[in-house]
Parts: structure tokens; sequence; C-alpha cells
């Protein structure tokens, strides 16, 4: 395989630190991302000829793919791994597998507002008034070591936010002296937080005094040909290093649109290439989100003269669509989209014919270029050409919502993917242009991002919905009962203003559960999240 001059000067200065690395496309997408050990010695197999017969397709199709490539070298194994997540979230690219869900790494959370505060792993960083520590890139080692700092500080670990008398008795916790027991007053509240503040120091960091502990242990165990205590010891002091280890806060990196070198020659060829009365100004770009039927949604995005005009942009949440239906989706997306365009351009018309007639005929020419011009400027102008990401069922569907709204004179196209195929309503073959065109990468620009914006707002409400009920925080309650509570409240703040014994009342709770719940509730609320 033949390597250009760039990508051959970038292996040329890569560095022998970990890191992660991002391959790119022509188009400047990012098509994959990994992490290195030894960035310069795992990237340059990439470009190794040798290897190639040991490659399996998929992998020689990565590498003839790429056109260009980025690193970020970090300071640690554990850094490059968290980046790496990050980043394939973020961009999603082609031939990644692994992180593409919206699951995120551990996080090690305290609230201190709690009657008796205790250590919980969640995923999710919340405004709530809690401690945070994370996240961990090996969950198994946080698991382990968080065993260890309850039993180094005589930390709770029980489930109920408010322990009672009748949990102690079934407590193994506190019979192993593992926990100091401040549910029946062992010890006080106060003297409880002291041993969370510790634990809190430890896991910020100071953590050399129990190391030293742990490795004069091991040595002890070694000494005297203990060596299954001694192997226990060491991966102990493994798992602490990886839990305490410092790591980087990486903050978001924007994904950067690939801009055409002439955008005014692209759009020439496409409207050579679609037969148009002339250049499509105003290019819309419609894509849909749909994972398994749950949060379907969608996106437009509006191109002005080649370039995104982000003002414009916009986005829906499907109301009409059952279930997993991309025709249905793409057929109330255009439906919504220029419903509400025509309903506009109206109130516009309407605006102007309070105007007086004499003034009107005056200045009719100059009226409608202002007009032209408004319109265009607030996102109210009818486009040249409408895009629809996907094949001959997207395209049908829109092209019947058009024809109910009269505006069938709009040319429209449907660009799929698999082999970027252009559909055109009426034409039975698609039409597929050289891959170095200006008309196709310009299309392609305006069907990436439509996917990206959709593909964003997928998973803000996915992450909204896991975060979005502090109830997901309360010990030992599922979805259904979840889902009975908020059916009876109907918000989060109502259940807050509720009486022990009007939550006693729902399906599935009694007065003890019910209390534990309103103590947990008041406790989030004196820690001020709403």
């Amino acid at each position: 395989m033949e390597i250009s001059e760039r990508i051959r000067h970038k292996l040329n200065e890569l560095p022998h630190r970990p890191g992660v690395y991002l391959m790119k496309d022509r188009f400047g997408r990012v098509i994959y991302v990994g992490k290195a050990r030894n960035l310069r010695k795992r990237v340059s197999q990439y470009f190794q000829s040798s290897r190639r017969e040991r490659w399996d397709p998929k992998f020689q199709a990565l590498t003839d793919a790429i056109a260009d490539l980025d690193v970020h070298p970090v300071k640690s194994d554990a850094e490059a791994v968290l980046l790496e997540g990050k980043l394939i979230k973020e961009y999603q690219p082609r031939y990644n597998v692994s992180f593409r869900d919206d699951k995120q790494f551990l996080l090690l959370k305290v609230n201190l507002n709690d009657p008796i505060p205790r250590f919980t792993l969640t995923r999710v960083r919340q405004d709530d008034g809690a401690r945070y520590f994370g996240p961990f890139a090996n969950a198994g080692a946080l698991r382990r070591t968080l065993n260890l700092v309850r039993k180094k500080f005589h930390l709770r670990g029980c489930r109920p936010l408010t322990p009672t008398e009748q949990d102690y008795k079934h407590c193994l916790y506190a019979h192993l002296k593992v926990c100091t027991a401040p549910c029946i007053g062992a010890v006080s509240r106060e003297q409880y937080l002291k041993q969370v503040e510790a634990a809190c120091e430890f896991l910020e960091g100071q953590y050399q005094e129990m190391r030293e502990e742990l490795e004069a242990d091991m040595k002890k165990a070694a000494a005297s040909l203990q060596f299954e205590r001694a192997a226990e010891l060491r991966d102990m002091i493994a798992d602490l290093e990886k839990t305490t280890q410092k790591t980087e806060k990486f903050h978001r990196v924007p994904q950067k649109l690939p801009v055409a070198s002439d955008p005014e020659s692209d759009l020439e060829d496409l409207r050579q290439v679609l037969q148009l009365p002339e250049r499509p100004g105003f290019l819309e770009g419609f894509d849909i989100s749909n994972i398994s039927g749950t949060f379907a949604v969608a996106s437009m995005v509006r191109f002005k003269d080649g370039r995104p005009e982000r003002a414009n942009y916009r986005r829906f949440k499907m109301k009409s669509v059952v279930g997993q239906d991309d025709f249905a989706c793409m057929a109330e997306t255009v439906r919504r989209r220029y419903s509400r365009v025509l309903r506009e351009q109206a109130s516009e018309s309407h605006a102007g014919s309070a105007r007086s007639e004499e003034k009107e005929r005056a200045n009719e020419e100059e009226r409608k270029k202002a007009s032209a011009k408004e319109k265009g400027s607030q996102g109210s102008r009818l486009p040249d050409l409408i895009l629809i990401d996907g094949g001959k069922g997207q395209l049908s569907a829109a092209c019947q919502e058009l024809d109910r709204l009269g505006l069938n004179h709009i040319p429209i196209i449907g660009l799929a993917k698999e082999f970027e195929e252009i559909y055109r309503p009426g034409e039975s073959e698609p039409l597929r242009l050289d891959r170095d065109s200006g008309a196709l990468k310009l299309l392609q620009r305006v069907r990436d991002e439509s996917h990206r914006f959709a593909n964003t707002y997928n998973a803000k409400l996915r992450l909204k919905k896991i975060s979005e009920s502090i109830l997901d925080e309360f010990p030992g309650i599922g979805e259904r009962r979840k889902a009975q509570l908020l059916q009876r409240f109907g918000s989060i703040q109502r259940l807050k203003s509720a009486s022990v014994q009007e939550i006693a009342e729902v399906p599935g709770f009694g007065k003890r559960v019910a209390s534990e719940l309103k103590a947990f509730l008041d406790a989030r609320d004196s820690s001020g999240e709403s």
C-alpha cells in the first residue's frame, strides 16, 4: 500500500508514549479510534505491507480507507482507555465496535447529606451535591478497592438509605466488625462522617500508608511461605494503584464538519448532475435516529451556499409513530417541517397585505426581494433541494407528504449509505457518482451532518432518561415501582411534597419503605437538588 507524504511525516513524528489515535478517511471523517501503549509502534503497524497478508477483510478495508490520522498522547494506559471511550462515543466511527453504546465508565459517589452516607457506584454524574470520584477505567479494580476501603475505614455496605434496628439484626457488616453500625447509635453521625471523610481523602490520593502496610504484610506472608496470601496482597496493591492513579479530565472534543475547498464548484456540479434549473443555494437534509423503537427522533440540517447554517437546524421527537418505523418517522418529520414553513409564510404574507395598497404597488419588486431574504435568514424559506438519508422507502414516504402539502415541485433525492446511491422520484435505477465527484462530497457532508445531529439528540434524550429521576438512586426500587410512583403523583416534585401515608398507598410500598423513600427525598432536598 502507498503511504502519502503527509502520513509518512506524521509517522516519523509519533512519540513512544501511550495515547489515542484517530484514523480519518478522505472526507475528514473519523472512521476508527484506537489506543496504544506506544503510539509510534502501534500506529506504524497499520502501514507495514509485510503484515497485510495476515489482515482480515475488515482490517484491510480500514487501512485502504485511511487518508489521514491524528494522535493524542496521554500519561498512562488508564487515561488512554478513558479517552478512547469518550472519543468513540463522540464520533461513532464505522470500524469501531466497543464503546459505541451509551454506557459510561463507573464513578464512585457519596452524598454527605444522606442520614448515614454510603459509597455507591454510578455511571452518571449529577448536580446533586454529592462527591464523585473517577471515572475509573478498570471496574473490577474499583469494586475490589471499594471493599478494601469499607474494611479499612469501617464503612457501611448495606443498601437501605436509613438502616433500622431490624436491618442491624441481619447485618453481617456490623457483626463482623467491618462497619461501626451508626444505624443503632454505636457511633454518632459526626464520628461516622469523619470516617467517610477519611475515606474520601484516601480516594483522592492519600493512600501511601495503606500501601506500605499491604507491602509489609505481603513480604511477611512470602517469608512464611504463605504464597497464596502474598499473591492476594500483591493483587490488592495493584488494584489500589489502578484505582487511585490520577487521570486527566478530558473535555468534549468537538467534531469538525469537513468543509469543501470550493463549495461553489460542488454546487454547480450538483446542479448539472441532477439537472436542476439553478444551483441549490438552500439545501435541507433529513435523518432518523431510532434505536430499537425507543427515543425515535429526527433531524433537519440546512446548508446555505454549500456551508452549514447551524442557526436553522431543527430536531424532532416523534409524536405519532409507534415502534421502529423509519418510513413513518420520515413522513412525520417532513410533514411537520414543511407544514410549519407554510404557516410561517402565510403569516408573513398576511402581515404584508395589511400595508397600504399604494405603497405595496410602488415597492412590489423591492418587497419581494426583501421578503425572500428575510425568509431565508429566518429559516422559513422553502429549500431548493431536499436530501433524505435513505433509499426508496424513505424517499417515497417523504414524497407522499410533499404531495399532500402541494410542494411536489421541490426537487428531492435520497442518498443510500451502503453504496452511496442517489435515488430520485420516478426513476427506477439509482444514480452512482464517482467517489471524487464534488456533487457527491457535498451530499455526503449534508447527510453526515444530519446523521450526527440526529444521533446527538438521541443520545441526549437517553442520557436525560437515565438521570432525570433521582428515584434511580433509591436502593431497591425497580422500573415497575418507579413507574407506579410517577403515575400516582405525576412528577418528582409532587412526590417530594407527598406524605408517608400517601406514598404507602401506592401498590408495592409499605409504611417502612415509604418512610425510607420520604427520608431519601428530604435528604436530597436539603442538598439543593431540584
